[in-house]
C-alpha cells in the first residue's frame, strides 16, 4: 500500500508545480495542503490530468480550528482534575491565524485512487473561498452544507442557499463557538394556532466523562469463573 501511496505521490507532485504541500497521510490516503489562491487551478489539474484522472469529488466539509491544540476543551465547569480531555500542544500543527478550512476528498475512478486537499480560507470574516462547481459540478450541494453549517462563502457559486436549516436560521451550527443546545427553539403554540419561535429553554450544562469504579464488572471476585 506505501508503494502505491507514493506512486501516485509522485505523480501528483509531477504536476503540482509545488502548488501542493504534503502533510501526513492517515486511512491510507494522500492529504496535500494547497493555498487559497492556487486552488482552483490544482483541482482543474487533479481532475484533467492524464495519470491522474480525479474525475469524481466524493465529498467537501469544512474544519473549525477555533482552540485547536489547545490542551483542555473549553467548557463551563469542568476541571482537569483525574483525566485528560484535550489534545497535546505538541500536536498542534495549525497556525492561530488559520480557523476554517475546506477539505476536498477525490476519487480517481480510472486509477483507483483517492486523495484529500486541504485548503484555508483567507483570514477575515465571513470565510471566503471559491467554488469548485465548475469543475466537479457534484460540489453544489456540498458547497451549501458548508456554508450552512460553517458560514463559509463559495465565490462563484451558482446558488448559495441553506440546505439543512430552517428558513430565516442564525448562526451556523457546526462552528465551535455555536451553542450545542442552540439559541432558539420551535414549538406549536395552541392558543396561536402555529408553529413558533422562542428562545431556547433547555439548561445549559457540560458533559464530562467518569469513570464508575465501584461496579460489579470490575470486582476481580464477581467476574472470575470459580477455579474447576
Amino acid at each position: 500500500m506505501t508503494e502505491r501511496i507514493e506512486s501516485i505521490a509522485a505523480k501528483i507532485d509531477a504536476h503540482s508545480a509545488g502548488k501542493l504541500v504534503r502533510q501526513v497521510s492517515t486511512c491510507s490516503e494522500l492529504t496535500y495542503e494547497v493555498a487559497p489562491s492556487d486552488l482552483l487551478d490544482v483541482c482543474q489539474l487533479l481532475r484533467d490530468a492524464t495519470d491522474l484522472k480525479f474525475e469524481q469529488l466524493v465529498d467537501v466539509t469544512g474544519v473549525d480550528y477555533l482552540s485547536y491544540g489547545h490542551d483542555e476543551w473549553t467548557t463551563q465547569e469542568s476541571t482537569s482534575k483525574g483525566f485528560s480531555r484535550g489534545v497535546n500542544l505538541a500536536d498542534k500543527e495549525v497556525a492561530p491565524d488559520k480557523r476554517f478550512a475546506v477539505v476536498y476528498h477525490l476519487l480517481s475512478i480510472t486509477h483507483n485512487a483517492r486523495v484529500r486537499i486541504r485548503t484555508f480560507c483567507p483570514s477575515g470574516e465571513p470565510p471566503m473561498i471559491d467554488s469548485v462547481c465548475d469543475i466537479w459540478a457534484g460540489a453544489n450541494w456540498f458547497e451549501r452544507e458548508v456554508f450552512d453549517l460553517f458560514g463559509v462563502l463559495f465565490q462563484g457559486h451558482p446558488d448559495l442557499r441553506r440546505i439543512l436549516t430552517d428558513y430565516g436560521f442564525i448562526g451556523h451550527p457546526f462552528r465551535k463557538d455555536f451553542p450545542l443546545i442552540g439559541n432558539v427553539e420551535v414549538r406549536y403554540d395552541a392558543e396561536q394556532g402555529r408553529v413558533i419561535y422562542q428562545p431556547v429553554t433547555i439548561e445549559p450544562r457540560t458533559l464530562v466523562p467518569r469513570v464508575i469504579r465501584d461496579d460489579n464488572r470490575y470486582n476481580p471476585q464477581l467476574t472470575t469463573a470459580p477455579a474447576k
